[in-house]
């Protein structure tokens, strides 16, 4: 079984050759631009989820995600270079009463060519384009807002996304401890033409709990990370079947804390994809090949310690994950995008090569309202 499974992987593999999705459709992005001054804009943003896991394993629980969210926000364009963003983020759950989060956004965004500076709200979560082992998709649900501070770099050859994040600010004499999330992304094109695209990806994403001004001496620091490179390449082909790529990546995860206390102080993974792009969807192949490997906010699924409700702690040093995956995307009228996901996977460090899967569907309307322009 395990054997035929791998040899499907392979042939899917040569004929194809996108690491994760295309999210693009559910970002949401508001730049200054140089026909934007003194202006009053409404940015509305509406983001319904439907995200399902049959899953029945020890390392990711099984359970759906239903509900919709809101981000209401005033845009004033101060200058062609500069925006300021206030507003706010709601979320409710169906079958739950009221609303479940509500936060502020705050945000101001300098832009000059290729370079982007955010203080506040960051353009964060899946739009840092992670992979899937170092950051979870689902967190666009569960936890989406970040605030710090942003660096982006969009060149024709070269992307950068630096960013630091405040996940927990302490007070003198708090009996918490603080915890900070950073990270690194770039990708470099070797090759970029109509036709071929070759480039080397980086990725990093570090967490450090810690902290001068806690009463909690008795728990040590904590510093993680996780880190990935490896190399991209597309090819584009034709109308019905657009393209087909391989997105290949090497993980890794190392403890650097003082006090060590977890089952594992460094990992890595394997982390291969292959996959077309059609004008019915897409469809790609990924297999995950993990030892030892701890992911401080990626998918569960692919790390060596469970931190599942009935299993939590449940150790397996080496993980195989073999996934085939077809999701579909549409934009149905302006400012409304469909997105449907099919995702099974078979978990190959099981005796029977345990079949399970998850299916989402995304419906994201946004649309930007100009209010009036001083002049």
């Amino acid at each position: 079984m395990k054997k035929n499974l791998l040899l499907a992987f392979l042939f899917l593999l040569s004929l194809a050759a996108k690491a994760q999705f295309n999210n693009e459709s559910l970002f949401n992005r508001i730049r200054p631009a140089d026909s934007l001054d003194k202006e009053l804009h409404f940015n509305f943003y509406n983001f319904n989820y439907v995200r399902n896991y049959e899953y029945s394993n020890k390392f990711h629980d099984g359970y759906t995600l239903y509900g919709t969210q809101i981000e209401p926000q005033l845009v004033y364009y101060a200058n062609p270079n500069l925006a300021i963003v206030a507003g706010a983020y709601l979320r409710k759950d169906f079958g739950t009463e009221g609303i479940y989060d509500a936060k502020p956004l705050f945000s101001l965004k300098y832009h000059k060519r290729n370079l982007t500076l955010v203080f506040g709200s960051l353009e964060g979560n899946i739009q840092h384009n992670y992979i899937e082992p170092i950051d979870n998709f689902e967190r666009k649900i569960t936890s989406p807002i970040e605030y710090g501070t942003q660096l982006l770099v969009d060149r024709e050859k070269f992307k950068l996304d630096s960013w630091i994040s405040w996940q927990k600010m302490i007070y003198k004499g708090e009996a918490a401890k603080e915890e900070i999330v950073g990270g690194l992304i770039t990708e470099t094109y070797l090759l970029k033409t109509d036709n071929w695209k070759l480039s080397i990806p980086a990725q990093f994403l570090a967490y450090h709990q810690g902290g001068q001004i806690d009463v909690l001496k008795n728990i040590p620091i904590s510093t993680l990370f996780n880190g990935a490179t490896g190399f991209k390449l597309h090819k584009t082909v034709g109308y019905k079947v657009k393209e087909v790529f391989t997105d290949n990546y090497i993980a890794v995860y190392k403890d650097f804390s003082p006090t060590k206390s977890r089952a594992y102080q460094s990992g890595f993974g394997l982390w291969l994809n292959a996959g077309v792009e059609t004008k019915w969807g897409s469809l790609i192949a990924s297999y995950w090949k993990g030892n030892n490997f701890i992911t401080i906010k990626g998918m569960p699924l692919y790390q060596s310690v469970s931190e599942t409700l009935y299993d939590v702690g449940f150790k397996q040093s080496s993980r195989s994950i073999l996934a085939v995956r077809y999701f579909y995307q549409k934009q149905l009228i302006p400012n409304l995008y469909l997105d449907v996901r099919v995702e099974p996977h078979w978990d190959l460090g099981t005796p029977d090569a345990d079949f399970q899967f998850n299916h989402s569907l995304f419906l994201t309307y946004k649309e930007n309202f100009r209010l009036f322009k001083r002049k």
